[in-house]
């Protein structure tokens, strides 16, 4: 079917039949593969579809649940250091105003 010029193959990605150059590499012929009938799925491959979506957005929600709440504990942590630290730092100097470097 295909001479030395030309070179027939399936795209790994679509499944599209290529038509290719030999020579060049050039893509001759570029043909879809013929989608299903618009009922092809049977209902419970479907429905085994939407509960494996519900499953995955849910343990997708239940790590970012997780992950606030670690937030949270983190940011009190780092808090109290910080305060800790302001204690230990009894400085009773003021700060420097930018109006008095003038």
């Amino acid at each position: 079917m295909s001479s030395p010029e030309r070179l027939q193959t399936t795209c790994p990605d679509c499944g599209s039949r290529l038509v290719v150059d030999a020579a060049t590499g050039e893509v001759l012929s570029h043909r879809k593969p013929k989608a299903p009938p618009a009922g092809g799925a049977d209902f419970d491959q479907l429905l085994a579809d939407i509960d494996k979506g519900k499953r995955e957005a849910e343990d997708v929600f239940d790590r970012e649940v997780a992950a606030l709440k670690d937030r949270d504990r983190l940011m009190e942590e780092k808090f109290q250091e910080a305060l800790k630290r302001a204690e230990e730092d009894d400085d009773d100097t003021p700060p420097v105003r930018p109006w008095d470097l003038d």
